[in-house]
């Protein structure tokens, strides 16, 4: 990779504010389009709760209003989706010849419009403002003429609600729009009628004294919009609350806010790598992320929060079969579990309906079965009433739903939800977490240990799916990796918090003696075999290899025969591009130590295959793929896997990189630096106070580790050493004699 080879140890920047000022975002096209689901190819804006996509241009900037929290909710397929909120759009007819630009600056998280012909220039400068739902714009004007323009701030009209087929009919809701004795224009849209739970979301617009929505920008003025936002989950009354806050709000003291929340976020990690395409993906992953998941009862759905359409693809769920863990797999070792948390919301408020299909579908009472596709509040997305199967009688003569459940034969969902859990907790060990999601990992292993049967010396799993609509294999691959996952996560789980102590023997039964994975000869090589009865490979996604990521089954330490296996499976199945399961593939490649020149080089073009917002091109899920770049990267820098550290093992040693406050698992943050070969500026901040088993970065030194006063000193290949809770270790080698 040319760009590799050119890059020296002076172009790595050095800090996150110089690092982040250099991933400035830059367009030179309007949005004009608004896709079914999301605006895809727009810049995006959010503060985790609220979130705008920006299209139009020229002389008509729109920005499109959704909210996390605001779904049509009621259980049921197609019943049940996010929805829009509204828009506000500015209208500036004079400027419909004007060259348009927008840029975003991903260090103080603001995006700025520039439309300019010769007698003037318009900018727009705004921004969501992240302790606060509240949205600011401000217009000025340069240039020899004024410009006449016009705010509106408007509901959904028709085009915005799509109703695809027989089955999908418009759900009625409640809307008001007005203005308030002071001059606050608001929308309001609600849905209280056939809904399970009742769902009401405000948008109130603060315009200057006197002003009427019509404005004449002359140069050198500014114009300021400050736009409020709340729902009845944040407000008993949210059109007072937004009302209230567009009329109070401060927006010098907003973005002053605004601006250290975001500064803070980029210093919890970052990385400096001498591939700017892939570094600048690594950065917009985050920034999605950062801007779309704070709400600890409502995660981004399945597009993020901008939703610009309703009823998107898959009702824009949170799909469980990995669409809706996929998005969050690189924030825990990037140290950001703020963004991790809400992920888990959902699936502790479906617990009672997932233990109603344990015992009806298998009558295994006390475990977890999940279908497909659930929402927010307990609510199922693809639940199949009587009704709903006359249009697919199908699916119940073939075994993909039961009990109303829609599972395409895969019993997996629950345990593939627990995979996010275990990074959560390996990378932290954080007592409060493993109190909080534990009955729900304990009831997914009670369900795999009734579920098993048991085939002489060993478990085997029957009656299972790999792929959707693959019913009745046995031993799928990813069942057997997520299995292993689910009984080590609750054992470890039940001994920190000293419950279940009988069920130990059981679970650990279970996961020695499951069956190993089945392999076969593929060209020539011994590869993985996606069942042991039933499918045995398939032409794309990425399923034969997620035992290994995200179920960590297998990795650097595991037998070098299971190693070569693996190696061999990444290679015949080379899913660098694939239309599902990237997220996965990439860093099962670095966990199984493929070659880090490969993965870097496959790793660049598909940063180049990216909208300007970090969408991935053709790929019609979302946010899935914003782990893919930062999760690959954090992994090949440093990584923390079966209870052994590594230092930028899997990164070639001849590309100079730095990477700061990477967490790893045993609840250790990282940081270090590689130049010329060299690993210098090694610090490991241990959180939980954990044995620490650190591969010796610098092959046949001793090793000075120091912490304040403390100073001893470790020689070997493999680093051992006990840590103190909350202390800080420098590392740097001792040369031996000659």
């Amino acid at each position: 990779m040319l760009v590799l080879a050119t890059m020296s140890a002076s172009s790595l920047a050095q800090s996150a504010e110089e690092i982040l000022r250099r991933q400035t975002i830059s367009v030179s096209t309007p949005p004009h389009r608004t896709p079914s689901h999301c605006s895809v190819d727009a810049l995006l804006m959010g503060n985790g709760y609220t979130g705008v996509a920006l299209s139009g241009g020229h002389e008509r900037l729109v920005f499109h209003m959704a909210r996390n929290d605001f779904w049509r909710l009621r259980s049921g397929h197609s019943e049940s989706y996010p929805l829009v909120l509204g828009r506000l759009t500015i209208e500036l007819p004079s400027m419909a010849e004007a060259s348009y630009s927008a840029s975003q600056d991903l260090w103080d998280a603001t995006t700025t419009i520039r439309l300019d012909k010769t007698a003037a220039r318009v900018t727009c400068q705004t921004y969501v403002a992240a302790t606060d739902d509240v949205m600011v714009l401000r217009l000025s004007s340069e240039g020899n003429e004024a410009v006449e323009g016009r705010v509106v701030l408007s509901l959904p009209d028709e085009g915005d609600i799509e109703v695809r087929n027989a089955e999908e009919r418009q759900m009625p809701d409640v809307r008001q729009q007005g203005q308030t004795a002071g001059g606050i224009r608001y929308i309001e849209r609600a849905f209280v009628d056939s809904v399970d739970i009742a769902t009401h979301a405000a948008v109130a617009l603060r315009l200057p004294k006197g002003n009427d929505g019509r404005f004449t920008l002359a140069p050198g003025k500014t114009l300021t919009l400050v736009c409020a936002f709340s729902s009845n989950f944040k407000s008993a009354d949210c059109l007072a609350d937004a009302i209230a806050r567009a009329a109070s709000s401060s927006p010098r003291r907003l973005f002053k806010a605004h601006c250290r929340w975001w500064h803070q976020y980029w210093e919890q990690s970052y990385v400096s790598i001498p591939d700017p395409t892939v570094e600048r993906q690594y950065y917009l992953s985050l920034y999605g992320m950062g801007s779309c998941s704070r709400d600890l009862r409502f995660p981004p759905p399945l597009f993020g929060t901008w939703i610009t359409r309703e009823r998107p693809d898959w009702s824009g769920d949170y799909h469980l079969n990995y669409n809706h863990m996929a998005p969050y797999y690189a924030l825990y070792s990037a140290n950001r579990i703020e963004q991790a948390r809400p992920y888990y919301g959902p699936l502790l408020d479906f617990m009672d309906r997932g233990r109603y299909y344990s015992q009806q579908v298998t009558g295994i009472a006390d475990g977890i079965m999940l279908p497909v596709g659930i929402g927010p509040l307990g609510i199922e997305t693809t639940r199949c009433t009587p009704q709903y199967l006359r249009f697919h009688p199908d699916w119940l003569s073939g075994g993909n739903v039961e009990s109303e459940g829609l599972f395409w034969g895969q019993k997996s969902n629950a345990a593939y939800a627990v995979a996010n859990l275990a990074m959560q907790f390996y990378h932290t060990w954080d007592l409060q977490f493993a109190r909080e999601v534990y009955p729900f990992v304990r009831s997914v292993a009670i369900f795999w240990e009734h579920y098993l049967k048991r085939d002489g010396k060993r478990y085997i799993i029957l009656n299972d799916a790999i792929h959707e609509g693959t019913v009745g294999t046995m031993n799928p691959i990813l069942s057997l990796g997520l299995v292993r996952m689910v009984m080590t996560l609750a054992l470890d789980m039940s001994e920190m918090l000293d419950c279940d102590a009988d069920r130990r023997s059981a679970w650990l039964d279970r996961r020695d003696h499951l069956a190993d994975y089945p392999t076969q000869q593929r060209d020539g090589q011994t590869v993985f075999r996606y069942t042991e009865r039933g499918t045995a490979w398939w032409a794309d996604n990425t399923l034969g290899i997620q035992h290994i990521y995200p179920a960590g089954q297998i990795g650097l330490e595991s037998p070098d025969s299971l190693l070569a296996v693996a190696r061999n499976t990444i290679s015949a199945m080379g899913r660098w591009m694939d239309f599902n399961g990237t997220n996965s593939f990439y860093p099962a490649a670095v966990r199984v130590g493929y070659p880090g020149i490969e993965i870097l080089r496959h790793l660049h073009e598909y940063s180049l295959h990216t909208y300007p917002n970090g969408f991935q091109k053709d790929n019609p899920h979302g946010t899935e793929n914003w782990s893919t770049v930062p999760g690959t990267v954090n992994m090949m820098l440093c990584t923390g896997h079966q209870d052994v550290v590594r230092l930028f093992h899997v990164w070639p040693r001849s590309c100079d990189a730095m990477f700061h406050h990477i967490r790893v698992e045993g609840a250790f943050v990282v940081s270090a630096r590689l130049t010329k070969g060299v690993v210098a500026d090694v610090v490991i901040q241990s959180e939980q106070g954990r044995p620490l088993t650190l591969e010796n970065p610098w092959p046949g030194c001793e090793v000075e580790v120091t912490c304040g006063r403390e100073r001893i000193v470790l020689h070997g290949e493999r680093l051992h050493m006990p840590t103190r809770r909350g202390a800080t270790y420098r590392l740097r080698p001792i040369a031996l004699p000659s």
